[in-house]
């Protein structure tokens, strides 16, 4: 089947060369001609593991390109997925003008078009937003040769690919069965359940997701921080307390330690409790996700200020392992205050160093960090050598393999990398 995936950042990107490892041919959409001309060589648009391969291998098969022109695609393509942004305003409400944007393309695109196109929204839109997006296609195109439909992506950035081919349900809103069934069918090999349900049923279920798992990291960091004072092993005892799965406790959130962060968790939560103000219903709890976070992150500047040691590494930047994404990463916001406070900061993050030099990640760097990315090193070693204070920000296997057996500095573990650290003397965590 073609397809065409209109947005290449993150979501966009790991659609397009699964897509197209699957054996469809897919073209992708995006108005920055540096991804495009990234694509069209061959070369992925991030950071992600396994993805720089797949988007090499179906470019070299010929299943993939990308374009400036949305045209071009809609005309080469039955089934048409939209990807791009929604980033939160100052509000907390979310801009969804690059979705209506694309609808109004996708609208002018089809207007001739005879055969039934179907348009799916991958990106995390409200509800409601699907059926605004198909009234500005109808416009656009005079006609309603078209379904839009509601597809929520639950990738994991640094699992993403993984993710894509192993999701626990595969889930798809429309009241139109017979688009539903046809656009499922585009992930024929991946074996999962398929829930078809109402496309305002779908929308909604990314806040809800997001917003408990935001919920469950912030939970087990308070557990966390109440055992440390008890001298309670907390990670015993949620290990204990995540040994009941009936209730749908999922092991991977519930780990004291750092804040979270990323482009997903705090924007959506954000965007929920929006909702739920907008809608004048008190929910205290949801409202106070995003303060438990925030005091976490506090803790951490405090633990690592309460050190005599002026010089700090920093063994990870992005908000996560595996990743480059800087957005809301609580590490830069540590970094931040700890600059303020007179301290000589060196950060290793090879994920952020890469991206850096490719041009993935640097126009974030350039606008919004540029004096951190100065104190970036590729090094690890000349790192850990001129360092009196290692903070473990990301839970990278090498970092593990370095700090065993280091003595003579500080290490401050924010992420428990590793139970076999725990008997080393200079060895703190943030919750444990």
């Amino acid at each position: 089947m073609n397809i065409s995936v209109f947005g290449l950042g993150y979501v966009g990107c790991v659609s397009l060369g699964c897509l197209a490892q699957s054996g469809h041919k897919v073209i992708g959409v995006d108005p920055n001609k540096t991804k495009v001309d990234q694509i069209n060589s061959g070369k992925a648009t991030i950071v992600e593991k396994d993805i720089d391969e797949i988007i090499k291998k179906t470019f070299e098969a010929g299943n993939i390109e990308a374009t400036l022109d949305y045209g071009h695609a809609i005309k080469n393509s039955e089934i048409s997925i939209i990807c791009v942004g929604t980033p939160s305003s100052s509000t907390g409400h979310l801009n969804f003008d690059y979705i209506f944007g694309v609808s109004e393309q996708i609208g002018d695109a089809i207007k001739n078009k005879k055969v039934h196109h179907i348009i799916a929204i991958r990106s995390t839109v409200m509800p409601g937003t699907c059926e605004k997006a198909s009234d500005i296609i109808s416009k656009r195109s005079g006609g309603n040769n078209f379904t839009v439909i509601s597809n929520p992506e639950f990738l994991r950035e640094g699992t993403a690919v993984n993710d894509y081919y192993n999701p626990p349900l595969l889930l798809v809103g429309s009241e139109n069965k017979e688009a539903a069934e046809k656009y499922v069918s585009i992930y024929s090999n991946i074996k999962t359940k398929v829930i078809i349900t109402k496309t305002r049923v779908a929308e909604v279920m990314k806040y809800i997701n997001n917003s408990y798992h935001a919920l469950k990291i912030s939970f087990a960091n308070e557990v966390g921080n109440i055992c440390e004072k008890l001298d309670i092993d907390s990670h015993e005892a949620m290990k204990i307390f995540c040994e009941d799965k009936q209730l749908n406790i999922s092991p991977y959130y519930f780990k004291p330690g750092f804040a979270y962060g990323g482009s997903c968790l705090p924007k959506d939560l954000k965007a929920f409790q929006r909702l739920a103000s907008d809608l004048y219903i008190d929910a205290p709890l949801i409202q106070s996700i995003d303060k438990s976070n925030d005091n976490q992150i506090k803790k951490a500047i405090d633990l690592i200020s309460s050190n005599t040691g002026k010089k700090i590494g920093f063994l990870g930047l992005s908000f996560k392992e595996g990743t480059d994404d800087l957005r809301n990463s609580p590490s830069v916001t540590v970094i931040e205050s700890l600059l303020g406070k007179g301290f000589e900061i060196s950060i290793y993050d090879k994920n952020v160093h890469l991206s850096h030099l490719t041009g993935t990640n640097k126009s974030f760097i350039e606008q919004h960090i540029p004096h951190l990315s100065k104190l970036l090193t590729a090094d690890l070693d000349e790192l850990i050598n001129n360092s009196e204070v290692l903070v473990v920000a990301t839970k990278e296997t090498e970092f593990t393999e370095k700090l065993t057996g280091v003595r003579n500095k500080v290490i401050i573990d924010l992420v428990r990398i590793n139970d076999n650290l725990l008997e080393q003397e200079n060895y703190t965590g943030i919750a444990w």
